[in-house]
């Protein structure tokens, strides 16, 4: 047998495995919607709140910021349980919120950037509320891939608009259960009172689960006007991370992205102040916060306030500076950590705090599991609901998946995997000549000092490279994926701003000399 041949057989060999990983199950056989049903009590109706990009720390009651306001939230976490380690395993918009509706990585669900649309074959939550006989509604910013506004399967009440849709009305509108209407005020108000329409207009006799999905607090950041300079006065803190300085044995790809669209150098390739950035973030942030306390209000008035479950979150983290850049996308904590409250008085204790890493896979089965039902198999994602309740969690993670695919309109960010365990975090490049990252979490909570290459650390890293891996294979995600890209690129640098990283003296030698031989 020749060497070609063999290496032809091995090829085909491997191959059928790489097929399989890349179409991993998204759906019971058959496309069944009946799941098994667990608990005795009745269904329970459930609340959930997205906003857009908010940080983990963008919260009163964590000080992180002095302009940071937020009263209901801080009550939430009072009142309710606070969440301090979860996460997104993608921190992009439209692959984080596929991944919260269905309990699934990006890797298996494929909407891995903002422009290509989710397959008809991938099943929703909603729609496995909708088979027991919950009403269901989604209410906001929808953004799973493309520009479209068009109700979805598994919603009984459809309101949202295309793509970010605007904060202020413009000619495009709402569409509201298939009908285009204008829309007429401030975003976010007008999402909560399209959220107590429904609830007022709902059928009483049934369960049921609103989604409501804010458009705060993404960028271009833009407060309600009642809002607007209440943020100013304040002092603003700039992370460590943001002196280059501090960091020891950063990769070169982000020295190099801090003088980008990302970077703290040329941000958005303008002269954007960091500062000024952020408070008009806190600015946007506290109508979001407003919106909380109404549909609470609501709740209370019509005596639901003590059953409803509640749950807060953002679907994706943002720097302000944190390693010198601003946005989202990489693993560090400021980009795939997120704020997460949960609030539900006949089941949480108030001032309950909830350690274990959790994430946006987690939100379909523990929406599912308050339902009364089993999460199919094939969710990636794990109910946190006994741990709301107080009780110790059997078989939970020990590390977190963390994915992000390179995109063609933002060349800066690598493709990267990340594993995120209680303590460490490895983050894990492909296609990228360069170091890969190991950090302390628990005594570097900044992200300063990459460990990767010390020598103490070597067992950590084979161990949790070994994990990272056998959850990839686990889940079908030993594959790149490849989609059609489009629009231009956001590839420019500043040229007065930081110059090109140079290789770091570890990985350079000087060239042996020639003896002669051929």
């Amino acid at each position: 047998m020749t060497h070609t041949y063999k290496r032809l057989l091995a090829i085909l060999l491997i191959c059928p495995l790489f097929t399989a990983a890349q179409y991993a199950p998204v759906s019971q056989p058959g496309g069944s919607l009946k799941l098994v049903k667990v608990g005795t009590g009745k269904p329970r109706n459930v609340v959930f709140i997205l906003t857009d990009d908010h940080r983990f720390d963008a919260m009163g009651f964590l000080k992180a910021q002095e302009f940071i306001k937020t009263p209901n939230m801080d009550r939430l976490a009072k009142e309710g349980a606070y969440l301090p380690n979860a996460f997104v395993t993608t921190s992009l918009c439209s692959p984080s919120r596929a991944s919260i509706l269905t309990g699934i990585y990006a890797h298996k669900h494929k909407v891995v950037d903002n422009l290509n649309p989710v397959s008809k074959d991938i099943v929703f939550y909603s729609q496995y509320l909708q088979q027991i006989g919950y009403q269901t509604a989604m209410i906001g910013k929808w953004h799973i891939g493309g520009e479209h506004d068009d109700p979805q399967r598994g919603f009984n009440y459809w309101v949202s608009f295309k793509g970010q849709g605007s904060y202020f009305p413009k000619p495009a509108g709402l569409n509201v259960n298939g009908k285009h209407v204008p829309q007429k005020g401030y975003i976010t108000d007008e999402l909560t009172e399209y959220a107590l329409d429904f609830l007022q207009h709902r059928d009483k006799n049934k369960p049921f689960m609103v989604y409501l999905s804010h458009k705060g607090v993404h960028s271009d950041f833009l407060p309600a006007p009642r809002d607007k300079g209440m943020a100013a006065g304040y002092k603003f803190v700039p992370p460590v991370s943001m002196d280059p300085s501090k960091h020891i044995d950063a990769p070169m790809w982000l020295q190099n992205q801090r003088n980008s669209w990302h970077g703290v150098d040329f941000p958005y390739h303008s002269d954007l102040n960091i500062e000024e950035y952020y408070k008009r973030y806190a600015e946007t942030l506290y109508s979001v916060d407003a919106s909380i306390g109404k549909v609470m209000d609501y709740l209370k008035s019509q005596g639901l306030l003590e059953s409803t479950l509640i749950i807060y979150m953002g679907d994706n983290g943002f720097q302000f500076g944190e390693h010198g850049l601003i946005d989202k996308r990489v693993a560090y904590e400021a980009s795939m950590r997120v704020p997460m409250l949960a609030y539900c008085p006949e089941i949480i204790k108030p001032r309950t705090v909830v350690n274990d890493v959790v994430a946006n896979i987690d939100i379909a089965p523990t929406i599912l599991e308050a339902a009364g039902l089993k999460a199919p198999a094939y969710m990636d994602g794990q109910s946190f609901l006994p741990q709301l309740e107080g009780k110790k969690a059997v078989n939970w993670r020990t590390g977190l998946l963390y994915e992000y695919f390179w995109e063609r309109s933002f060349p800066q960010t690598p493709t990267m995997h990340a594993l995120r365990g209680d303590r460490y975090k490895l983050i894990h490049y492909t296609g990228l000549w360069d170091t890969d990252e190991l950090y302390d979490i628990q005594n570097d909570p900044q992200e300063l000092h990459n460990l990767f290459r010390t020598k103490e650390n070597q067992g950590i890293v084979r161990d949790m490279t070994k994990q990272l891996f056998d959850i990839m294979e686990k889940t079908g995600g030993m594959y790149i994926p490849l989609l059609p890209t489009g629009g231009g690129q956001h590839n420019l640098r500043y040229e007065k701003g930081s110059k090109a990283a140079v290789f770091p003296p570890y990985m350079m030698r000087e060239k042996p000399e020639s003896n002669g031989a051929q």
